[in-house]
């Protein structure tokens, strides 16, 4: 990790007058010498009209945690990190950030968190320095500390020969780390991305994981809505929600060790007639499918792929490839959303 990560790390000590709310105590993951969380919901709902976007999400989260919110779209993703930013009161239930009650001590929240929302808020007439001005001026970081958090800033996110360019110029890839930057303004301790990269390029993608990683290293609460799989790989935890619901949370390994079964790929054509197929077998758990690539998944991959194969060259279906394959954070999603379906 370079110099300028580490003095951009989250600092345990913080400025602001108010106390963290007493509450109730915190819920000690571990064991009884482990840190409360640094994020705890307890029951947390929130219902627009007879809507309900999220329902009695109770969570917790360590201090130095990188933790993943995935789902489909209406799942509920947005709703909970507004809640957590405090910028959104709930329905029903409680919410503490930072030792802070979102709905006593909101203030304290947004000095404790930097809230980066999916869509691109920043003032597209402002250049990438008069954008970082405003937010120190917003958050009350002044004198000397303005002058070497910006620099730190536009070195941490490479965005040194732009200063003078207009947020509205920048590309996607840029937007987002401008919109990092701005977040990280006022050392926070708990960071909220509500999709961050999503429209980016592959590559700005990974830069942006590459800060989020050095970011976590110095000490970040980090909690990210994504919907690639890959970067949900890279959480310590993840959330599944569906439908307002926490349906499952856990490491990668376990989310992915809880599909029922071993995983065929293989390459067919028609497609369609090869589901259609594949669906009838009885050594068949489940089929997906990955645009030309279907994915089945099986109790026993050596023992059904010849069985597999023989259906379908059976039924006139071409196959052109046939391999077993490690199960993926997509395969256990997809699985694990038709079985609460089901239900």
């Amino acid at each position: 990790m370079n110099d300028t990560a580490g003095e951009i790390g989250v600092q345990s000590a913080r400025r602001g007058s108010m106390t963290p709310d007493s509450g109730p105590p915190g819920r000690k993951p571990g064991g009884s010498n482990a840190w409360p969380p640094v994020i705890q919901t307890d029951n947390l709902s929130r219902s627009f009209h007879k809507n309900v976007a999220l329902r009695q999400l109770s969570l917790d989260i360590s201090r130095g945690e990188t933790f993943g919110l995935v789902g489909p779209d209406g799942a509920g993703k947005t709703t909970t990190l507004r809640l957590l930013a405090a910028v959104m009161r709930p329905t029903s239930g409680r919410v503490r950030v930072a030792g802070f009650d979102t709905l006593r001590q909101a203030e304290s929240i947004h000095a404790h968190a930097g809230y980066m929302p999916q869509r691109f808020s920043l003032y597209a007439d402002l250049s990438v320095l008069e954008n970082l001005n405003f937010y120190a001026d917003i958050f009350g970081v002044g004198g000397d500390e303005r002058k070497q958090r910006i620099a730190q800033l536009l070195a941490f996110a490479h965005l040194q020969p732009f200063v003078e360019r207009r947020a509205g110029q920048l590309s996607g890839g840029m937007q987002k780390k401008l919109a990092l930057a701005c977040t990280l303004i006022h050392r926070p301790d708990v960071l909220l991305l509500d999709e961050p990269t999503t429209g980016v390029d592959p590559v700005s993608r990974r830069e942006f994981w590459d800060i989020l990683t050095e970011l976590h290293l110095a000490g970040a609460t980090i909690v990210v809505s994504t919907p690639y799989m890959d970067e949900a790989e890279r959480c310590n935890r993840v959330g599944l929600l569906f439908k307002g619901e926490l349906i499952e949370c856990g490491a990668p390994a376990a989310i992915k060790a809880m599909l029922k079964g071993q995983v065929v790929e293989l390459r067919a054509e028609p497609v369609s007639r090869a589901k259609e197929t594949l669906s009838r077998q009885p050594e068949v758990i489940e089929v997906q499918v990955y645009g030309d690539l279907l994915h089945v998944v099986v109790d026993d991959a050596n023992r059904r792929m010849p069985l597999l194969r023989s259906a379908l060259e059976s039924d006139g279906v071409r196959v052109d490839g046939l391999r077993a394959i490690r199960p993926r954070m997509e395969e256990a999603f997809i699985s694990l959303i038709r079985r609460r379906q089901a239900q």
